[in-house]
Parts: structure tokens; sequence; C-alpha cells
């Protein structure tokens, strides 16, 4: 795969956050018939009887169930910009059982976190068009959102469902407050019985920072990524920060860090920390080193958690991967990963073998294997594959045919293989029946959303703005300003006067 300077995409990336502040671009509706020339597209082999579909690559093994891709929706380099945010699910060989255009469908901009569900379904994490955050539990039998809630939250990248789907826990990041002169970036968790904050952490009070490198009135920590790892212990990813804490939620105390602010060589920018424990109670971390390009594990056999030194990196693997930003182990201690840049997901052997790969345009951003779910499987200790190992065996799509891939997606909506949706799921009880009926006592804060949480069936837009599709049906826009992924107001004013210095056509990443 091709990567350019990241000078050059810093360019091209202020030059559209800019814009984006006067004549904002926005994902919205993708075709949803087919267009002149491109067949209707369903499975990996019956787009046509001729032409094998373009997204599938290497297929050596046919993967253990149904693989779920969330794609974020941009697209840089010569004639890139803002593509529809989708849910694509994808069968064992390739197959594309399902495509759900929710940029389309509810007004998504940003496509985030996605995390199977115990009933079958799906919790989305996503950006709206106001600027706000989305999550959602989703039902791909019947196409339809289960119940849904908005937050006054701008480009949250991760949610997660815990205690029984009674409470969420957010990742809150872009939360300066200009009036009292303080980053309020935090993870919290929001009951939704009470419609209350439950708990909250704010990074200020734990991180002091003059001995920080980040912007602290801009996008100071860039939490992307909560997950609960164990009763009352959440994993954290502040990306700025080049770190993976865990937080106490009864102590409020880091008890658990990986990497340091600058110091690129543990961690650079990392996304989507899981949680894995060897046979012997060893602690380890599987990451997205998406600004190095690779995905590492770590184990702190030492048991010093805090402070780095216990932490030896004991699996590297590097090669052909361009800005990586998730990555589970699956129970067969093959690794599913998330590489973003180069729009495609990969199953992977410890040695580095590509088994499994499908291409999803445009900037992948998760990914997850059901019924395997997003976090367990064994160590590269305990499989006795420790070491670094280049990644073989994979297919490189280019430009062209990376269009035609996309091409093939967006004439999916809904169902494919011509089945149609069902009128309720049999996958089990959703959350609105699963929910605790005892729940923490409210703190008194007030919930940070803004719209009451909704259930829903008929395929209402959460967003009721309409889209104007121009060009092919890829780019397209709106009222609404949001910028570039990772990029705020003040990066888009900044870089304007740097974009006309250094303008160039190139295709790195989106931060």
């Amino acid at each position: 795969m091709q990567t350019t300077s990241r000078r050059t995409l810093a360019a091209a990336l202020a030059v559209l956050c800019s814009l984006s502040m006067v004549a904002p671009v926005v994902a919205g509706p993708s075709a949803t018939g087919p267009s002149a020339g491109v067949p209707a597209a369903a499975s990996a082999q019956n787009a046509t009887d001729e032409a094998p579909n373009p997204c599938v690559g290497t297929m050596a093994s046919p993967a253990n169930g149904t693989t779920v891709i969330s794609v974020q929706g941009f697209q840089f380099g010569k004639n890139g910009g803002k593509r529809p945010a989708k849910l694509v699910g994808v069968g064992p060989s390739g197959e594309i059982r399902w495509v759900h255009q929710s940029a389309e469908k509810y007004g998504v901009v940003w496509g985030y976190d996605v995390d199977p569900m115990d009933n079958g379904n799906l919790f989305v994490t996503a950006t709206l068009q106001n600027h706000t955050t989305l999550v959602y539990e989703f039902d791909p039998e019947t196409q339809e959102q289960v119940w849904s809630k908005t937050f006054d939250l701008g480009d949250t990248h991760d949610a997660d469902l815990i205690n029984n789907g009674s409470e969420i826990l957010l990742a809150n990041m872009r939360n300066y407050n200009a009036t009292a002169g303080r980053n309020d970036d935090r993870i919290f968790v929001y009951n939704r019985t009470t419609e209350q904050i439950e708990w909250e952490w704010r990074f200020d009070d734990h991180y002091d920072r003059r001995n920080l490198e980040e912007n602290y009135t801009d996008d100071w920590t860039h939490v992307n990524d909560v997950d609960k790892i164990g009763d009352g212990l959440y994993l954290a990813s502040p990306r700025n920060f080049d770190q993976a804490i865990v937080v106490n939620r009864s102590t409020n105390e880091i008890v658990m860090k990986l990497g340091e602010d600058g110091k690129k060589g543990i961690l650079a920018e990392q996304h989507n920390p899981d949680y894995l424990e060897s046979e012997n109670g060893t602690p380890a971390l599987l990451v997205g080193d998406s600004e190095n390009d690779r995905i590492v594990e770590y184990a702190n056999p030492d048991g010093d958690l805090t402070n780095g030194s216990g932490w030896t990196r004991t699996w590297t693997l590097k090669g052909d991967l361009n800005w990586p930003r998730d990555a589970d182990r699956l129970p067969s201690g093959n690794t599913l990963v998330t590489d973003s840049s180069n729009h495609r997901v990969l199953e992977v052997t410890p040695n580095g073998t590509v088994v499994w790969e499908f291409y999803a345009p445009w900037l992948v951003y998760d990914a997850a294997r059901i019924p395997a779910g997003e976090h367990g499987g064994p160590t590269m200790t305990d499989l006795n594959a420790t070491g670094t190992y280049q990644l073989r065996g994979d297919t490189d799509r280019n430009r062209t045919e990376l269009r035609q891939c996309h091409r093939v997606l967006r004439n999916v909506s809904g169902l494919a293989d011509g089945r149609t949706p069902s009128n309720a799921s049999d996958a089990g009880e959703t959350t609105e029946g699963a929910m605790d009926d005892e729940s923490s006592e409210s703190d008194g804060s007030d919930a940070p959303g803004s719209g009451e949480e909704t259930t829903s069936g008929d395929g209402e837009s959460a967003n009721n703005g309409s889209d104007a599709t121009t060009g092919e049906g890829d780019a397209t826009s709106d009222t609404a300003s949001t910028g570039v992924p990772g990029f705020g107001p003040l990066a888009a004013l900044a870089g304007l006067f740097t974009a006309f210095v250094a303008l160039g056509v190139g295709t790195r990443r989106s931060r």
C-alpha cells in the first residue's frame, strides 16, 4: 500500500477542515438502487457470474461467523472527500450479508465503534449531522434500530453498554469549557433508567497539563475508546497521551497504565486496546498502535502495572499496514485487524499470515466477529508465538479496485441476496427487557444528553434534515458543520493558511 508524508496530509486535511467551517461537507444518502454500469451486488461471487466481488481479498480459510465492519466514511487523495458511513455484515467466505446505510437512514456522519451484544444485535456509536452523538441498538435481521439515545457530545468514538444494559459507558473527547477555562474531557457512566450521570472521571483531575505535549484548549486527550474489563474497572485510550489506562470506578485511581506521552516507541496515538489475560493470570494488552503502523501485544509478568517498567512487548505485527485502529484476538488465536487507511479487515495467524481479507471503503474504523465478540482469546505467550512478524499473504487493491468495491457496497441497502427483513428478530431479548431493576444511586448530575431515549422500528431517521447527493452518491452536502474526524474548529482555522502554503495530494490518515 502507498503512503505519503504527514505534512502533505495535514495540509489537505486543513483545507477540508477550513472549508467545512464555511461550506460543510457531511455524509448523506448513498444510492440504494443500481447505478448505471454497476451490478446490484450481494455476495462474494454473485455480484455477477463473470466478475467476483472486488471487495474480497485473500480467502484461505472461511471465517467462523459473521464479520461486522464499521466504515467511518472518508476518502483521502485525489478526488477524495466525505463518503457515507455504513455498517457491513460479511459472511464466512466474503459474502455480503447486509449493508446498513447509516448515513442515509439515520443521518450518520462518522461511523465509529460497533459492539456485538449477547442477543445477536449490535451496539453502535456514531456522530450525527448536528455534531451530536448517537448510540443505538441495531438488529441486523430487521435492519432497524431497537432503541436509540442522543447525547449533546461531539465526535464520541466509543460507548459501551454495561451492567446488563442498564448503563452506558462513554468516552467524551473535545470537551473544553471555554467559560470556565477548563478541559472537561472525561469518561462517564450514564444510567438509562434515571437519565443521570452515575459517575464521571475527568482527565484534568489526574494529569498535569504542563507535562503533556497536547493543546489543552483543543482536542486535548482524544480519548477514543473505553471498555469495562472487570467489576468497576474501565480500560480507556487517551490517544493523544500515547497511553492505555485502567481506571477503578470506586477509588478513581489509575490502576494500570501502558505507554508515556511522547514516547512513541511504546505506543503512538493508539486505538482500541483490548485486555487479555494469560493462563497464569498475567495481564496483557493488545493494541492497534496506529501511528506506528503495527499491532502490538504487551504483557506484564512483574506486576508493576502503573509506571510502565513492568511491561514487555511480546508480539508485533507490522508490514503492509496503514494506520490500523483495532485488533481483536479470536478464540482460535488468530487476530482480527482493522487496517483503517487500507480500507480493509484482515484475519491474521500468529505468524502474520493473512487467511481472511475483506475491503470496505472508505476508512474502516472498527470490526468484530460474531459470535466471537471483541474481547478474549489466548495471549501470544500462551500460544508460544511471541516475536515480531511481517504481514504476508494479503491482496493489494489499487484505487480503481477500491472504487469498484465501494460501488458494490453502495448498491446494497439492507439485507442482500434478495432477502427481506424479518418483522421481529428471533435472536433473543433486547436490552429494553434485559436491564436490571436495580441501579446505582444518582449523583445528582444532569444527564449530558439533550434528547430522550427512543425506541424505533419504522426506519425513521434520527436526524430530520434532508441531504443532497452529488456526484456518484459519494460526497454530500448539508447545513451542519462536521469538520474532519480528529480535527476541531481551532485546527481548521489555524490550518487554512498552512494549507495554501503546503497543499498537496496525500493519503495518510484521518485522526
